[in-house]
């Protein structure tokens, strides 16, 4: 009996512990600030729910990638996506595809943050977009489906809705919903 009692203290402390680790790992989630032609907004990344992909976004950030980027891409009931494409429209040179991650338990609600790709599932390089909706259909529901959100805004969503509201049309090679004034991004740097 004290065996079970040892045992119990020790799983109940070892919970306690556990649970500590989580608040602190959460107050720790690496933050990034991006600084646009419209304004600024914060965005928080989740590295223990979507390592790959935040190893892969923090990557282009510290590397300075995202400066001067554009969002070439505006639907204003849906998302804003950028961070591929410099202001005449050239596509940066980028690093090899991150594997996808499947289901990361960060739903694609509004305002979180999600890696853009092509019909391959392991294709996510750059570029990535902010919900500016609730899009539960591109939530993963197996290993290669859907798109890998990772993160949220944690500030300046004011900013995003600004962007998400530009009148749009054709630009450089894509025939809709570029911003007919270019929203830039000035610099995306990790604050935290």
């Amino acid at each position: 009996m004290q065996i079970t009692r040892r045992a119990a203290a020790f799983v109940l402390s070892a919970s306690f512990a556990l649970a500590g680790a989580s608040a602190f790992a959460a107050d720790k989630a690496p933050r990034v600030k991006f600084t646009t032609s419209m304004g600024e907004f914060v965005v928080e990344v989740y590295p223990d729910k979507a390592p790959k992909t935040v190893d892969n976004f923090l990557t282009y950030v510290k590397a300075k990638f995202y400066d001067g980027t554009i969002f070439h891409r505006v639907i204003g009931h849906f998302m804003i996506q950028g961070g591929g494409y410099q202001q005449d429209y050239r596509p940066k040179i980028t690093r090899p595809p991150v594997a996808h991650e499947g289901a990361t338990g960060v739903k694609n609600d509004v305002g979180t943050i999600a890696m853009a790709r092509t019909d391959n599932p392991n294709s996510a390089t750059s570029q990535f977009f902010i919900n500016v909706a609730d899009n539960s259909r591109l939530d993963p529901t197996g290993p290669a489906t859907g798109y890998v959100a990772f993160g949220k805004v944690v500030s300046g969503m004011d900013v995003v809705n600004k962007i998400k509201e530009i009148p749009t049309g054709a630009g450089g090679p894509f025939p809709t919903d570029v911003p007919k004034t270019p929203v830039v991004i000035q610099s995306a740097t990790l604050v935290q």
